[in-house]
């Protein structure tokens, strides 16, 4: 099927139903040959408008070359101050560790003289009964043999004090610390530490960033969970889901992970806790349960040998 010869006097064009023979016969659309057709037969641009069109875009290249030059010397004229305010950042964060480790040493000798002195004035029975409660605690420095569960990052660059980047596959994170501090507890460990910070029943691990807060307090790579327990503690860590994931992490990203045993563990004692004490409710106001309903009269006094629950009941 064929058509006449179009205005432009050019020859019909021939439509078959086979698409690829008319692709390569005919590869320009008719709408773009007759928009190129009607260019050529347009006149050309007067000379002072195609001046103005080039003078435009030599002006427009110019101002932004212009601003990437101002933005280029700004960022090199801060680059000194920026530098120079890391490097204060990171001189206080030193600073306030060291100040923090050398406080925490203070600290351990100023509780062991108190420890000499309750036990010069209780019996012997009464300080050992005391020094087993504290060590069940957190509260006293134990020794014995147990196991030590060492995990590291994968290599990579960063900052060793800012961390580098967030924390990645390759990169252990705070709950991989958490899973293995648990099923060592659960493998029979009666303590456990992780870097030297001693858990207790109130210990936090959680993560501020890329960094790993232990009791608030931070812990980089490499990372040691030591806990002091029975001699059946290593199997039964091993066989726990923590180690599987962890060795599983290890091989396919490089992370480092080691279960060893150590003989004569040392863990230090956590710090001194911060004690909450209950206070009983001043007046009947401080609970719903002590204001008239419908009609009804407020509670009388509890009676004696009794104590306050927190909503103003009686226990």
């Amino acid at each position: 099927m064929s058509g006449g010869p179009d205005s432009g006097g050019r020859p019909p064009r021939t439509f078959t139903p086979d698409f690829l023979t008319e692709l390569f016969r005919n590869p320009l659309d008719p709408g773009y040959a007759d928009a190129a057709a009607r260019r050529r037969e347009s006149p050309p641009a007067s000379g002072w408008r195609a001046g103005c069109a080039r003078s435009v875009s030599v002006l427009v290249v110019v101002a932004v070359g212009f601003l990437f030059a101002v933005a280029y010397r700004e960022t090199l004229a801060e680059e000194p101050s920026r530098s120079q305010a890391r490097a204060g950042l990171i001189a206080q964060i030193k600073q306030r560790e060291a100040e923090t480790d050398e406080m925490t040493v203070r600290a351990d000798r100023l509780r062991e003289e108190v420890n000499r002195h309750r036990d010069a004035a209780l019996s012997g029975s009464q300080a050992a009964r005391l020094r087993n409660l504290e060590a069940g605690t957190g509260l006293g420095r134990v020794r014995g043999d147990g196991v030590v569960v060492r995990l590291v990052d994968a290599p990579r660059e960063g900052d060793a004090v800012t961390g580098g980047s967030d924390a990645g596959p390759d990169r252990v994170i705070y709950s991989d610390l958490q899973k293995v501090a648990n099923d060592l507890w659960a493998a029979g460990a009666e303590a456990v530490a992780i870097n030297g910070q001693r858990l207790t029943a109130t210990s936090t691990i959680r993560s501020a960033g890329a960094a790993i807060l232990v009791d608030f307090r931070p812990v980089t790579s490499p990372y040691e969970v030591s806990a002091i327990g029975p001699g059946s503690m290593r199997d039964r860590f091993e066989e726990s889901r923590s180690a599987y994931l962890m060795r599983r992490v290890a091989k396919q990203t490089g992370l480092s992970f080691e279960v060893r045993e150590v003989e004569d563990l040392v863990l230090p004692a956590a710090p001194e806790p911060r004690l909450r004490y209950a206070e009983p409710s001043v007046g009947p106001s401080a609970s719903p349960s002590g204001s008239a309903v419908n009609g009804s009269s407020s509670p009388g006094p509890p009676v004696p040998g009794t104590s306050l629950s927190p909503s103003g009941g009686v226990r």
